[in-house]
């Protein structure tokens, strides 16, 4: 199963209009929010050929679990929090996160 994840701005726009359509009151900062969580965990299940960790939130930052529920690293963003970074420069965004994932997979 494949999910959106929306890359720019005027894609959270999109995403923000859609869910208004469909009765459901968001954010863009909600969207972000989900989207930054979603990239990190499809560019963890590229690295690693399959799912086998999880990305959640914990509080500003992102937890990254393993199949048996250990902790193998937190990522933190670059600025305030993850929304003001993607607002900023999505394509950087993704660029800190797949570094994020290299050393996370990297250090196993």
């Amino acid at each position: 199963m494949s999910i959106y994840i929306p890359e720019n701005m005027e894609e959270v726009a999109m995403k923000v209009a859609q869910n208004q359509v469909h009765g459901r009151q968001v954010s863009q900062d909600e969207v972000i929010h989900d989207a930054v969580r979603d990239i990190l965990q499809a560019l963890l299940d590229d690295a690693l050929e399959g799912h086998y960790d999880d990305v959640k939130w914990t509080g500003n930052q992102l937890e990254v679990t393993d199949a048996m529920g250990a902790k193998v690293g937190v990522v933190s963003s670059t600025k305030e929090n993850f929304e003001e970074e993607f607002k900023a420069d999505p394509d950087q965004l993704k660029a800190h996160l797949a570094d994020e994932v290299d050393h996370i997979v990297g250090g196993r």
